[in-house]
């Protein structure tokens, strides 16, 4: 063994033994009389000394460089109590050196591999082993890893079974874009890696594996976020014999557990739970922050007789006026600054008045006709519905931020219920499923499938943690009829159900029993008990937010003969502004 302990296993029971450490050298002292080297590994920093009369030893110390590696042979021995450091696990005892081997020599990192780093992301990521080696970095792996341990013991022990489902399948693009892979003994035929394991978690609860669950990796070609990378980690669960309530009170226990067990929190279950149309109502969103108050407020009644045109407008062409009550006395420019933000989502403008000891204030006050209790400052929105609560919405949110209202020490969890299975699609104006069709409706709406699908209102369920939505599950559709039916209403033809879902179609015919799961964001979980903003931190090697992968060099060029056994041709061509983009496309 080249080591018998590592750097942060010697305490102050250890003093006497000789040891073999190896590691990083994270910082060399030269004090002219003793060299001081800090030996770090990913359980932590070793301080070891060696004197001037071991001369081989001595001279090799003064010319290390940080992050080569080395080995140290030496005894423990206690520090002096002036020159202890409270702020290692490590920091009572020192390593006396007696021979040191230098393992491998390293050149000058492009930045220190410190916690403390202005480095930018992309040099981070261009150079991602040594960004992995900063103590923060590892840090957030090994709760990774725990979380992941966690999670599969508690789902164990619930009677789950793990199994892996394909990531070379069907494409079935409904969704997001899928990133193809095409076939070199089929030519012209592609495979898809998978968004979700969806159709095949439902397919093994028709198979009688009543408890599946799969901490997956799934794939969405779509544009990226802090939250969101091409390729992620979800923990993806599906149960037979279930309803909504099963499966909430499930994730209940498994966060609970798994917070507990790891990072000590004790959270209170059950989580509170919000219609999406109330939820709409009184934040604006379906992932509201319940950190902080500032409820939304409808004013459309209050202000239905105003003489200000500019709300008579939008109240009579049935917009709404929605309210914001800030606890606080903003000045003209914060006001202006949250104006230019309301525009920047859409508003036409923002409104305002203040009020203090029943007395108001400001561009409104004059045609406002009830007295708001406290001080402060109401921000209103007029616009359609619902658009002027999804812009107050996020308007909440943005003073929250900008003024510090948030209690950043508070978890809220929250599981928003009762989506509609349909809306109207932006872009077409056409019927579309609101999350995924594959969701059972609730049983008192399914009256209005054929004459209002909008008001059919599904048995989906999303949770949010502090703003962040951090899961997303349903009941399925087990009937093969009531599956049709649901397609059929935005636009499936009999042929495309065969061609995209035939299979699933099929199962659903030989004994299909009732079942739900859900599939909760690993990264995103991970990320906010790590304290990070970015799940790019808790992976540990990211694409950046242009799908590169900067250490590999990924995506990259292949070789002509690997595209002629594929049947893929690249084409050059010119774009608009003359600068040359790639095609790829099948030789027939």
């Amino acid at each position: 063994m080249l080591r018998t302990h590592t750097c942060g296993e010697l305490r102050k029971n250890n003093v006497g033994e000789n040891v073999t450490l190896a590691g990083w050298v994270r910082r060399v002292r030269d004090l002219g009389g003793l060299v001081f080297i800090d030996l770090r590994d990913r359980y932590g920093v070793t301080q070891a000394v060696v004197e001037p009369q071991n001369e081989e030893a001595f001279k090799v110390a003064k010319k290390l460089n940080s992050q080569d590696v080395v080995q140290i042979i030496g005894t423990v021995r206690e520090r002096p109590s002036d020159m202890v450091n409270p702020d290692l696990a490590t920091g009572e005892i020192e390593v006396l050196i007696k021979d040191i081997r230098v393992l491998n020599e390293s050149r000058i990192p492009p930045f220190p591999v410190e916690d403390e780093t202005n480095t930018s992301e992309e040099t981070r990521l261009r150079w991602r082993f040594l960004d992995l080696r900063r103590p923060i970095m590892q840090k957030n792996i090994i709760l990774k890893h725990k979380f992941m341990q966690s999670v599969r013991n508690f789902l164990s022990q619930g009677g789950f079974i793990e199994i892996e489902t394909p990531f070379l399948t069907k494409s079935t693009p409904e969704g997001a874009r899928d990133f193809i892979v095409p076939s070199r003994i089929y030519p012209g035929k592609f495979y898809a890696l998978p968004q979700s394991p969806q159709l095949y978690k439902q397919i093994l609860m028709v198979s009688g594996f009543d408890r599946y669950f799969q901490i997956v990796r799934c794939f969405r070609d779509e544009d990226l976020r802090a939250d969101r990378q091409p390729e992620f980690t979800q923990i993806d669960l599906e149960m037979s014999f279930v309803d909504v309530d099963d499966v909430l009170s499930l994730v209940e226990r498994l966060i609970k557990s798994v917070l507990k067990e790891v990072m000590g929190i004790n959270i209170q279950i059950p989580f509170e739970r919000l219609s999406y149309h109330e939820a709409i109502r009184r934040f604006g969103t379906d992932k509201p922050d319940l950190r902080f108050g500032m409820e939304l407020e409808d004013l459309t009644e209050e202000f239905i007789e105003t003489e200000f045109r500019v709300l008579k407008s939008v109240i009579d062409k049935g917009g709404k006026v929605v309210g914001i009550k800030v606890p606080l006395n903003l000045s003209r420019k914060q006001i202006e600054e949250l104006t230019e933000f309301a525009r920047s989502q859409g508003a036409g403008g923002l409104l305002w008045f203040k009020f203090e000891n029943g007395k108001t204030s400001g561009q409104l006050s004059k045609y406002v006709n009830f007295t708001p209790e406290g001080s402060g400052t109401y921000l209103i929105i007029a616009d359609k519905d619902p658009t002027a609560f999804k812009i107050a919405g996020l308007l909440r949110l943005e003073v929250a931020k900008r003024f510090e209202l948030i209690d950043e020490n508070q978890l809220k969890f929250l599981w928003i219920v009762d989506f509609p299975l349909y809306e109207i699609s932006e872009d077409t104006g056409e019927l579309e499923p609101a999350h995924h069709m594959f969701t059972h409706p609730k049983e008192d709406t399914l009256q209005f499938l054929d004459t209002d699908p909008l008001k059919v209102i599904a048995k989906q369920y999303d949770l949010v943690l502090n703003g962040v939505e951090l899961a997303s599950g349903s009941i399925r559709v087990h009937r093969r009829e009531l599956q049709e039916k649901i397609m059929d209403k935005i636009g499936f033809t009999r042929e495309r159900m065969e061609s995209r879902f035939g299979f699933l179609l099929e199962a659903l015919q030989y004994g299909a029993p009732p079942h739900g799961g859900i599939a909760i964001g690993f990264d995103r979980f991970v990320a906010i008990f790590a304290g990070r903003e970015s799940i790019r931190d808790v992976i540990p090697f990211p694409k950046t937010t242009k799908a590169q992968a900067l250490f590999e060099g990924a995506p990259s060029s292949v070789d002509e003969e690997q595209l002629r056994e594929l049947h893929i041709q690249v084409i050059k061509e010119e774009s608009e502004n003359g600068k040359e983009s790639e095609k790829k496309e099948k030789i027939n």
